[in-house]
């Protein structure tokens, strides 16, 4: 038998030590804090099989977040599966700006009405593991939340998340619009593929292990975005907002099609690393 330390110091040899802490973490049911003062501690058989089988996995480049079933967002871990895409920080900049949008809504409805009126009617459009809707759903508890998404395997995922996390939501298969004909929403939202689909990094790293129709999209990776914003006026109020996650590159396009499509004050935001991420504009 072997001692945490001496696992985690030949795990180091070939995987980042957050890494090996992560994934012995997972296999021993224990934290990070644990391994650090319990690192005398030895391990039987059965533990050391499972670690080396999962630090193996890793090496030949399957996801942190699929070997261990979830991944953090917003504060709160979320449960993941290769069915749906592995959320990532940058992501948090469509909730903050789609958290901020309402509770404007909301406080002009209070000036307005001196009640706080009917909740905002929110649509997740794509909405893989439910990591945004119901982040929306469970910070902003009078809005009333609807997501979708084609795949039925991903619809499993964000409802069993929304279960766990007692999330109030409405969940439905539809490919982007496809069921929703006649309802409008005071706010979109949706973090769509934008990768084209010959990009060489659809075949490096995680990626490879992420579902492609969550990754890419057409030729220049535009192709849901433009069917997305293109549809989008229909369904929203008079006064709604779109707001979309895009690629780095992406930005002047977006821009475009949103002034194309008739959604005027556009917006764009840029991610930690000064790069516009997310953009979004009104129905006017």
């Amino acid at each position: 038998m072997s001692t945490v330390a001496a696992v985690l110091a030949a795990a180091r040899t070939r995987l980042p030590a957050s890494e090996a802490r992560l994934l012995l973490g997972h296999v021993l049911g224990r934290s990070t804090a644990w391994l650090i003062a319990h690192d005398d501690e030895l391990l039987d058989e059965a533990a050391l099989l499972s670690f080396a089988s999962l630090a193996a996995r890793r090496r030949g480049g399957e996801p942190v977040a699929y070997l261990l079933g979830y991944r953090e967002f917003y504060g709160r871990e979320f449960m993941v599966s290769p069915s749906v895409l592995i959320p990532r920080p940058e992501t948090e900049i469509l909730v903050d700006l789609a958290l901020a949008e309402v509770r404007i809504r909301d406080r002009a409805f209070l000036a307005a009405a001196g009640a706080e009126g009917e909740g905002a009617r929110i649509l997740d459009l794509g909405t893989g593991s439910g990591c945004i809707a119901i982040t929306l759903s469970l910070e902003i508890p009078s809005a009333q939340v609807c997501a979708v998404d084609a795949s039925e395997a991903a619809l499993r995922v964000a409802g069993a998340n929304a279960k766990r996390m007692k999330a109030s939501l409405r969940l439905l298969r539809s490919d982007w619009f496809g069921a929703l004909r006649g309802e409008t929403f005071d706010l979109i939202v949706t973090n769509p593929p934008y990768v084209a689909e010959a990009d060489p990094h659809l075949a490096a790293d995680d990626l490879r292990y992420e579902p492609p129709p969550a990754l890419a999209s057409g030729t220049d990776g535009l192709d849901a975005i433009r069917r997305i914003i293109a549809a989008a006026p229909k369904y929203l109020t008079p006064g709604g907002q779109l707001w979309l996650e895009h690629g780095y590159d992406q930005a002047d396009a977006v821009r475009e099609l949103l002034s194309a499509a008739g959604l005027g004050t556009v917006e764009q935001h840029r991610d930690v690393a000064g790069i516009v991420r997310v953009s979004g504009g009104r129905l006017l």
